[in-house]
Formats: structure tokens, sequence, C-alpha cells
């Protein structure tokens, strides 16, 4: 770091440290089962990366939706697939992010599921980022009714969501997840300044990269100093 960088006032993501020992809870690194990475080579080059960067764990989180209503068998199989390539040093562990639709209620009364945490008494669950479904709330209730915590994944990126909704939802007993690349702008200043608030106010239980693809300068991006601060509270 030179003279000059001790007087900026962001930092790079591999200076701040937030990715030494950080357990990644939401990726899309099984290839070729969502939006996320499709060739083995290139999971793999991004674990040798966050290897790198210090990541301890990482849980791989496909998409199960109505529009792509992957089978957990399916992905059990494709998860072994994974384990079995990667020889690396980092721990990978399997679970899925719901879209609160349909179908999560119907894996819910089947209890068909890949529950999410140490305890696997989570599950992640995502919303449209422009709209509230019209069984949110029902959603919730069968999620906690199963014993799980309703861990939202990157409630910044939720254009309708404010900041009541936020607070009446952590009374609720629901986990939030921050996306990092929210503060690294990936998404926009509406999420980065989301993210902030949230951070401030100390709402977030879980953090994760949501990673779907290599980025050969995720290392190297910059966040406010200030925000790396907060984050490394929830480590």
């Amino acid at each position: 770091m030179s003279f000059f960088d001790l007087f900026s006032s962001h930092v790079t993501l591999a200076e701040s440290n937030i990715c030494q020992g950080m357990v990644d809870a939401h990726s899309h690194l099984i290839p070729g089962v969502d939006d996320g990475v499709q060739k083995m080579e290139d999971t793999l080059a991004i674990l040798s990366s966050y290897e790198a960067l210090g990541v301890k764990k990482i849980y791989c989180t496909p998409h199960i939706m109505e529009d792509l209503p992957n089978k957990t068998a399916h992905l059990k199989d494709r998860f072994a697939q994974l384990r079995e390539a990667y020889q690396g040093s980092i721990e990978l562990r399997l679970a899925a992010e719901y879209m609160i639709d349909n179908l999560l209620l119907n894996r819910l009364q089947e209890k068909d599921l890949l529950p999410h945490g140490e305890k696997e008494d989570h599950l992640l669950i995502e919303t449209s980022y422009y709209s509230s479904p019209g069984c949110f709330e029902e959603a919730i209730e069968q999620v906690r009714s199963l014993g799980f915590w309703p861990m939202l994944a990157h409630p910044e990126r939720y254009c309708y969501m404010e900041r009541r909704q936020y607070e009446k939802l952590k009374e609720e007993g629901v986990k939030f997840q921050l996306n990092l690349p929210s503060l690294l702008g990936k998404y926009g200043e509406d999420a980065k300044k989301k993210a902030r608030m949230l951070l401030e106010k100390g709402m977030y239980d879980f953090m994760g990269t949501d990673v779907h693809r290599l980025d050969p300068q995720f290392a190297d991006r910059k966040m406010k100093k200030s925000d790396a601060e907060m984050v490394l509270k929830l480590k």
C-alpha cells in the first residue's frame, strides 16, 4: 500500500480482509444447473481465486423456481460431481435459493427441500426484484411452521421494499443475507445505499457473493473503508 493509500477512503476487497475466513452463504457454482457458472473449469477457477482470498466455506445455492424447477436429487448429483472435481481447501455445502412462488409452497408441503446452515435449520428464499409475491406472508409462515428460519437473500436489491417492511420482517424473525457485491457497486447506487442502511442498523445476519461467473478483477474491486468495517462485524 502506498503512502497515498493510507489516506484513501476506499479499500480493495483483498485489502479489506473480509474474505479471510469468510463463510459465503450464497453462490451459483454448480455448473450448468441455473443461470450461474456453466463449465466446471470456470467453477474451479473461481474456487481457486476464493482460496487465495481466504474464503473458508461456500454454500452452493442453485435457483429453484417455477421457471427453473430443479429437482433435489438432480442437484445432489451435480453437487457430488463438483465435490469430486474440486480438491481444494474450501468446504463446500449444498443448499438452494428458493423463489417465493407456488413451486416453493408445493415443495414446503412435500418437505422436499435443501436447507441452509450449519444445523440445516434455515431456508434461503428470494422474491422478484420489482414486486412482492402475493404468497409472501403465507410462504414465510410455512417456512417457520416447518422449523426453519426464513433467510432472505439480498434484501437490498428489492426495489419495492422500504425501511418499515425491512423492520417488520426482522421483527418476524426473518434473517437477512447481504450480497457483498452490492457494496462494490455491482447492482447500482440504490442497492448500495440500501445495503449501507441495513448494515448501519445491524440487520444483516449473513453475507455472500452470489457469484454467477468468473470475475478476474473481483479481489481488486473497491468499497468504502467504513462499509468494510461494518461488514467485518458480520464474520
